[in-house]
């Protein structure tokens, strides 16, 4: 099955929602946008995030990917995030989007 205008469109809505120095996970937003899986999200902002707070989007565990992982872990510091060893507290900063 693949994925909608209409879906894409949800998850750029919900991701551009985030507020500063608040994050959600690839499940969070899967969740919010009636999506099956994570990876539909993954594979949105992989393709269509350019002009998206994307740094803002984390792993279920809180870290960033790999090969971002500076450079996302430094701008949700400047926002105020809290960042620690490598890791956001996502008690502190997850972002809980209306039902």
């Amino acid at each position: 099955m693949s994925t909608t205008e209409a879906e894409i469109e949800r998850v750029r809505e919900l991701v551009a929602a985030i507020p500063p120095g608040s994050v959600a996970t690839y499940g969070d937003i899967a969740a919010a946008a009636g999506l099956s899986t994570p990876r539909t999200v993954g594979w949105i902002m992989r393709t269509d995030a350019a002009d998206l707070p994307w740094h803002r989007v984390l792993r279920a565990n809180g870290t960033p990917a790999p090969h971002l992982a500076h450079r996302q872990l430094a701008e949700l510091a400047a926002e105020g995030c809290p960042v620690t060893d490598g890791r956001v507290d996502l008690r502190r900063a997850r972002h809980r989007f209306p039902d």
